[in-house]
């Protein structure tokens, strides 16, 4: 690493204010390499041009500093969420980096006549009550499948609902009451289940089960035994759920940490208590420069996990230590949540046994972690011999192709580096403007798309996999035939084995299509199948999510002529898109706004 004489900090220092902000620290190459904050701007940026600086990680820093830029806040708080706003956007290369900074997924019962259950994820903007947060989509499916089997609570959605002549297969299946249809269960009853599931979600499972248990002997007296029988499978799934599925507590709401940093990796294990209910763990392993201190990752971690994305702050957070500026970030906290936060060390009683617990699994956490790293680093070891690589391979990355029969085609691209996928540059293609079916022609549109202004060399892979034989690799090789840049790819077609079964792929290099031998249970091999089945995994999703948007289209959004405002009005005059199907071009051309011409467009249109 050359040192830096561009920068003059004398100058700078000079005319610099000394009211609260935030700065941005760019190397010669205009990268915000270090977002920081200060209550003083002047002392702090001052502080990094010492003669005798202590830390290695701020002399590097020093070194590559060609510019700072500041922005001046009006407090500390505004300097707190700012600074948090620039390492979201620009994750410099000497910032603590959260890499996982969505908002957190919710069981969301809505407000309808006839509520549903389903997950939310997001702003909380529609009407009805949020239960969560849960520490990922998967536990919310999981409690959702769970509910189902205690409370016959619709989870399908709105239009499918409305839609609804008789009762789905989820009524036959007694998983939902049927109140899409009139006559299988009254207001009253549905309204009942409802309340009974808010009260589980809370966390009131005694509540629930005392009620349903006088429910059942009102029932028995009655002699109405089939109700009676109903009251008593609910009672005893209920009993089960309870031993099984959450650690159960007396604290309402708390998020505790557990935290382990040891040799350049910093290991967090979340847990998240809401309505006395342990809703589950998540690991986290934040990007950590070198020589970063174990009180400086914690704290840019809690700030980034709270303050970057739509999460849920609980009233009480519990650590293993304390942060530098505790009192500073609870205020923070406070005013981003409009009510107190404070933290807590667990030295005590269940938060002390949950802190344990939280410790426990970051350790478990880390070793696994270093385990697979290990593991990961022998594959590279053993491919680059088998390659013949000069030098370590840095960068991979794998497309892929999915569709169905040629339609919402999307093509994926994954990337590895040395620590295995490296999600943040996964990238995904919609492919158009091609033959349906033509898997060539998407590949040498996704091939374009992906490297169109390519620059850095370190964005431009080491080896560049192609999942699909001879033909999808010819599109590669006419890609990068005439490339402008002086680092080229090793292009590898993995070819699928004539059973598709692992460990039987072809491996065909670029130029003369050779193939490359391995045998099965080769490291190397493993790798290769690892980031082709992400890749192919990368791409099946996005194709999925591309495929649901299409169905929920309206077939009125694709006919040529009729925008916004026709749309509405034919829907309104005809009675909905049922109505319209329903009718005739002469009916269609007495809306208002529509010829006899457009009728005949429209009609052609939704039948053909």
């Amino acid at each position: 690493m050359t040192d830096n004489t561009d920068f003059d900090s004398k100058a700078f220092l000079k005319n610099l204010t000394p009211e609260p902000g935030v700065y941005r620290m760019y190397n010669q190459k205009e990268e915000v390499i270090y977002v920081g904050k200060a209550k003083n701007l002047k002392n702090r940026v001052n502080s990094y041009f010492r003669k005798n600086v202590d830390s290695v990680k701020t002399a590097s820093l020093v070194r590559n500093i060609a510019n700072i830029e500041v922005t001046v806040v009006n407090s500390e708080t505004e300097a707190f969420i700012l600074e948090n706003n620039f390492i979201k956007k620009y994750k410099p290369r000497y910032n603590v980096v959260l890499r996982d900074d969505k908002s957190y997924p919710f069981i969301f019962l809505s407000e309808h006549q006839h509520p549903r259950l389903s997950l939310h994820r997001g702003a909380k903007k529609q009407a009805g009550e949020y239960f969560g947060p849960y520490p990922s989509a998967w536990a919310v499916r999981e409690s959702l499948r769970t509910m189902q089997k205690l409370f016959p609570i619709r989870q399908c959605e709105d239009a499918y609902y409305r839609a609804r002549s008789r009762p789905c297969l989820q009524y036959q299946l007694k998983r939902c009451a049927g109140p899409c249809v009139e006559g299988l269960v009254t207001d009253e009853e549905y309204q009942q289940q409802i309340d009974y599931a808010r009260l589980f979600l809370k966390g009131k499972n005694k509540v629930v089960i005392d009620s349903l248990v006088k429910k059942m002997e009102s029932a028995s007296l009655e002699l109405r035994f089939e109700a009676a029988a109903r009251y008593r499978d609910q009672i005893s799934a209920l009993n089960k759920v309870q031993e099984q599925q959450w650690v159960s507590g007396n604290q309402e709401e708390m998020d505790v940490f557990g935290f382990v940093y040891r040799n350049g990796i910093a290991s967090i294990q979340g847990f998240f208590i809401r309505d006395n209910k342990l809703l589950g763990s998540k690991s986290f392993f934040p990007k950590v420069p070198s020589e970063s201190s174990p009180e400086e990752v914690l704290e840019s971690f809690i700030l980034q996990f709270y303050l970057a994305g739509n999460k849920s702050i609980p009233k009480q957070i519990v650590l293993p230590q304390q942060l530098q500026e505790q009192k500073s970030i609870e205020l923070v906290l406070s005013e981003e949540a409009g009510r107190k936060i404070q933290f807590f060390k667990g030295a005590r009683d269940e938060k002390k046994r949950y802190l344990e617990l939280a410790n426990k699994n970051a350790e478990t956490a880390l070793e696994s972690k270093q385990n697979q790293q290990k593991s990961v680093f022998a594959r590279y070891l053993e491919l680059e011999k088998i390659l013949d690589f000069e030098k370590p391979i840095q960068r991979m990355e794998c497309f892929d192709i999915s569709h169905t029969s040629g339609q919402q085609t999307v093509a994926s691209c994954v990337v590895f580096n040395r620590d295995g996928p490296y999600k943040t540059d996964y990238r995904r293609f919609n492919i158009e403007g091609i033959t349906p079916g033509d898997d060539y022609a998407a590949m040498a549109q996704a091939l374009s798309r992906r490297y169109k202004n390519a620059s850095e060399e370190s964005k431009i892979p080491d080896i560049l996999f192609i999942d699909g034989g001879k033909g999808q690799l010819a599109q590669a090789e006419a890609h990068f035939e005439d490339w402008h840049i002086d680092k080229k790819p090793l292009l590898i077609g993995v070819a699928k084995g004539t059973s598709r079964k692992p460990g039987l792929e072809t491996l065909i290099l670029a130029g003369n299509h050779d193939t490359i031998p391995m045998s099965a249970d080769s490291p190397a091999l493993h790798l290769i199948q690892h980031i082709r089945d992400e890749s192919h995994r990368f791409a099946i999703t996005g194709h999925r999510a591309r495929r649901q948007k299409d169905k929920k289209k309206s077939v009125l959004e694709s006919v040529p002529g009729v925008g916004a405002k026709r749309r509405q009005s034919l829907l309104k005059y005809m009675g909905g898109l049922q109505g319209l199907l329903k009718a005739s071009k002469d009916e269609i051309a007495k809306v208002p706004g529509i010829s006899n011409e457009l009728a005949d467009i429209i009609y052609d249109h939704i039948h053909s």
